[in-house]
């Protein structure tokens, strides 16, 4: 059997790594740790065992981010209780808006069959020659456990630990940001179950929601997602910089390049992981008009609408 252990892997890997050889991170750090590792063992990867299914992940992945957001508000004092306060709010609010839905749709029975997202990482390991099935899905939700232990975490706990009692432009800017995202994601989450009900109910199936914010972009839920991290990101850096003093050199600047892996690794796995790409796969083969949708349409950033066009959209994010 043949098993190609995923590169993606090592990036949150080695991000357990730097948080556990900070000076001021690795005893919450380590706590987290052991607490995704707790939540995704029963969770997630015992489920995936039993039943070959890998959408379990949807209810493990962010049940950790809110649990990051009680730890972060139960652990860690040293910072101004406000800043300690919001960061952690905003933790809880989105693993547990994404939780409750994943919850709520295993107990309607959604998970009794894998997800189109999953079923697609068959059709990657079919193309790069992996057999060994069983192993490479504990492998992958294991990696979406080691995202909450690694990068994911690093901005509650970053600016739980700042004492400053002002808040920053940085700080302003970036929650002004979360909450727009926040909010977007809903809109588009709303108007495309509004879109369907309305087609359903008419008797119409498999339309393309190109309605509301779906004009603009073909995933605006993604897109928003990706932005509510760019905005703690943002909000962020000025605890980043204040963490100058109390790191070594070497540790202070990967643990700003840790941050910007939040970005990049939520931007690459919301487009080609268990996002657009995968999505699309299945739509282009259900849904008649979603090529001239994909031709009008940019994929992740939004951007005018391309009526007319004859050229096929090569965007990838």
């Amino acid at each position: 059997m043949k098993f190609i252990l995923p590169f993606s892997i090592w990036p949150y890997v080695a991000g357990v790594t730097l948080i556990l050889c900070s000076s001021t991170l690795h005893s919450i750090g380590l706590i987290n740790g052991l607490v995704q590792l707790a939540l995704f063992i029963p969770v997630v990867c015992i489920p995936v065992w039993r039943t070959g299914r890998m959408s379990y992940v949807d209810i493990g992945w962010p049940s950790g981010v809110a649990l990051i957001g009680i730890l972060t508000l139960l652990l860690l004092q040293d910072g101004y209780w406000p800043r300690t306060l919001i960061v952690s709010l905003v933790y809880i609010l989105i693993g547990g808006r994404m939780g409750v839905a994943a919850f709520l749709g295993w107990r309607k029975g959604y998970l009794e069959k894998e997800l189109p997202r999953y079923q697609y990482q068959r059709v990657h390991w079919e193309k790069t020659g992996v057999t060994n099935t069983a192993l490479a899905k504990q492998v992958d939700v294991l990696a979406q456990g080691f995202s909450n232990a690694s990068f994911i975490s690093l901005p509650a706990f970053i600016m739980a630990l700042n004492p400053s009692p002002t808040l920053s432009v940085f700080e302003v800017v970036g929650f002004a940001i979360w909450i727009g995202a926040y909010i977007m994601e809903t809109v588009a989450d709303k108007q495309k179950l509004n879109f369907l009900l309305a087609m359903r109910k008419a008797g119409k199936r498999k339309q393309v929601c190109n309605v509301g914010l779906w004009k603009y972009t073909r995933h605006p839920n993604y897109f928003a997602e990706w932005m509510v991290w760019n905005g703690l990101v943002i909000a962020s850096i000025p605890s980043w910089l204040a963490l100058h003093s109390s790191e070594s050199l070497l540790v202070w600047i990967l643990l700003f390049v840790g941050l910007l892996m939040v970005s990049y690794s939520l931007f690459s796995t919301l487009v080609s992981y268990t996002g657009a790409v995968p999505a699309e796969y299945y739509s282009v083969q259900k849904r008649p008009g979603y090529r001239e949708y994909q031709r009008q349409t940019n994929m992740f950033f939004p951007g005018p609408r391309r009526e007319g066009s004859e050229q096929a959209d090569l965007e990838h994010g």
